[in-house]
């Protein structure tokens, strides 16, 4: 649409004479995508992008639609045809008072869908409810929900090992693992630079939309770790590092923040960035190496895609294929990691398509959560550093002098009130940032944004969080989500954060929001489990006896090292972890957070505390007992 008639001169003309064109780029301004794209469902049963809204001067809708072409063809109207019409019937005056109620009638339609039938009694079977809707609409063949075009939806795998830990369910784990396997052996996923693609066009996972974006390999980081931590599968681990390695060389601003995303295209054709042909990595790697290379990765004369290839591993496996060529697996890993590299080189002389290069809050937020969960899962003290660099970009690039935070950064031009995600995101993040470096200043950070979240966007009459802030730009209506789409929502990231800090600062009136959360948005839960993943997590969350660890001991020492290392070795999505410093820092912890107090290092030594709701084991003084403690539940 944009070739066709927004670069089009007679459009243009058209548009110029007759209306003010707004073109709203919707991840700097998701509260005006996200509203009138409800519009847009409410007017038409379906949405979509490239989405077209025509407005009165009022900003209310009165008509919507997707895709239009410039003249009519194929019985779809075309953009010339409705804006003629329309700028006619604005010109009477009765049709325009047709036009202006229409708008009326849209708006309260739409505030109505947007805000009726949330609140509810929290139900004790939605986890099971929720497992039965993704059994029922589980690719028993190919991994994932759904029928095609297939998004990667991560959390609601996360939810799935949740509820395994809970039940001991076998096919809620199976269904994990199936998935996580062929969304990596598919196409989805770049087997030449790393990192996945954003949602696959076909069932198995072949053939992507090439675009990549940051809350995608954010999300599904975090899935592939907490799946090594429930199967001890090394895979996984490696899998996550591999989106790491990408983010870092490709998506990382020089000063640490995240950039948003790369474009499917480039010299105008998408995926031309990312496929081959036999001929040319034979040229790249050589006859004898090239053909394992073609073999293993499926690249082929005929080719999966326009006459190219997109790598993947759907055929079989690395260990599949080396058994069927009788070579050890290391030596066959060690032959296609150097022609991998070898690839990447050549691959980085093409074209390549074009990077998004803003920083957004939100989605920074969710890789800080993702590099801090793989410092603590593996013991890698970079990613905690990687996520920290992320995190002191955002803090101090995207908060104003008075510490509102904003939305947006690029090219030293920070913008737009930052929206209940990048709040909720955000302190997730430090969250999590904390548990992986114990810096007690970004728990004081994240403790800080959460009551400037709550200041800003809770209801105070439903409960809940509006997805943009009070001192914001005032839309026709405050549309609250809940609903956990390709990225869950703001208002399930607030609900677990609450519950998290309520934990570690003792704080009732956080324990009760989290509450009121939660009951905010039941009846959403209710209708429509499965499509509220993180809520549902959340929910979990609350109604598990939970874990409160708090080591005490110098975390340069070895000892207490050991003890960290076991806290976070294992699957523990419903524990807290506090470290309780010697000396003046040891003060600073318990004053910020009380779970500290009264549990002291035991003679000098190291000391674990391990509690359930606040009733505490004896403390573990050395690492064995403190591993006897983890494993009683």
């Amino acid at each position: 649409m944009e070739r066709e008639s927004f670069e089009d001169a007679e459009v243009a003309a058209q548009l110029n004479e007759h209306f003010v064109a707004i073109k709203v780029d919707r991840e700097e301004r998701p509260d005006v995508d996200n509203l009138y794209m409800a519009v847009c469902q409410a007017m038409t049963g379906q949405g979509g992008w490239p989405l077209t809204v025509l407005l009165t001067p009022e900003k209310k809708p009165f008509f919507a639609g997707t895709y239009f072409p410039k003249q009519r063809k194929y019985g779809r109207y075309g953009l010339m045809d409705i804006l003629g019409q329309i700028a006619g019937k604005w010109q009477d005056e009765e049709e325009r008072e047709r036009i202006l109620d229409i708008g009326e009638q849209v708006v309260a339609e739409t505030q109505a869908r947007m805000l009726s039938n949330m609140e509810g009694e929290l139900d004790d079977n939605a986890l099971e409810r929720a497992f039965e809707q993704y059994e029922r609409t589980f690719d028993a063949e190919s991994g994932g929900f759904g029928a095609k075009p297939k998004f990667p939806t991560p959390h609601n795998l996360s939810l799935l090992l949740r509820y395994h830990r809970r039940t001991a369910n076998a096919k809620a784990l199976a269904m994990v693992e199936q998935t996580l396997d062929a969304m990596y052996r598919g196409g989805l996923y770049d087997h030449i630079g790393y990192g996945f693609a954003r949602y696959s066009t076909d069932e198995r996972w072949l053939v992507p939309h090439f675009e990549k974006m940051l809350y995608d390999n954010a999300l599904l980081a975090m899935a592939y770790i907490e799946a090594y931590q429930v199967t001890g599968k090394e895979g996984y681990a490696e899998v996550a590092e591999q989106i790491f390695a990408y983010v870092q060389r490709d998506m990382t601003h020089p000063e640490g923040g995240f950039y948003s995303a790369e474009d499917a295209d480039s010299e105008g054709v998408e995926g031309k960035f990312y496929v081959w042909t036999p001929e040319e990595v034979r040229h790249v790697l050589g006859e004898e190496d090239g053909e394992l290379v073609n073999e293993l990765f499926d690249i082929t004369p005929e080719g999966n895609f326009e006459g190219a290839s997109i790598p993947n591993l759907i055929g079989a496996s690395p260990e599949q294929f080396a058994a069927r060529k009788r070579m050890p697996l290391e030596q066959l890993e060690r032959r296609v990691e150097a022609a991998r590299e070898k690839l990447l080189r050549h691959r980085e002389q093409r074209v390549h398509p074009h990077k998004d290069d803003k920083v957004l809050t939100s989605w920074n937020g969710l890789m800080i959560a993702a590099l801090a969960k793989a410092a603590k899962a593996l013991d890698q003290p970079a990613y905690a550093a990687a996520a920290a660099r992320a995190a002191d970009f955002i803090l101090a690039k995207l908060r104003r002098e008075d510490g509102r935070l904003l939305a947006r950064y690029r090219d030293g031009d920070a913008a737009y009130l930052g929206y209940v995600d990048d709040y909720a995101f955000l302190v997730w993040g430090l969250i999590e940032l904390y548990e992986a470096t114990f810096e007690l200043r970004y728990m004081e950070e994240a403790i800080r944004l959460n009551a400037d979240m709550l200041r800003l966007f809770w209801d105070d009459e439903k409960g809940g969080l509006f997805f943009y802030g009070c001192d914001a730009e005032q839309l026709f209506t405050r549309p609250k989500e809940s609903y956990d789409g390709a990225m869950p929502s703001g208002n399930s990231a607030a609900a677990l954060n609450l519950l998290k800090l309520a934990k570690l600062t003792y704080d009732a009136a956080l324990s009760q929001r989290a509450d009121e959360q939660l009951r905010a948005f039941a009846g959403a839960l209710q209708r429509y489990p499965a499509g509220h993943a993180l809520m549902l997590a959340a929910l979990d969350f609350a109604q598990s006896p939970g874990r409160e660890i708090v080591i005490a001991g110098d975390s340069a020492k070895e000892e207490t090292r050991e003890m960290i290392r076991a806290c976070y070795g294992r699957f523990a999505p419903h524990a807290v972890t506090i470290l309780h410093p010697p000396g003046d820092a040891g003060q600073a912890v318990r004053k910020l957070l009380p779970l500290a107090e009264g549990k002291p290092a035991l003679g000098g030594r190291a000391t674990a505390y391990v509690c359930e709701n606040y009733a505490c084991h004896s403390p573990a003084a050395d690492l064995g007992e403190l591993e006897e403690a983890l494993m009683a539940e």
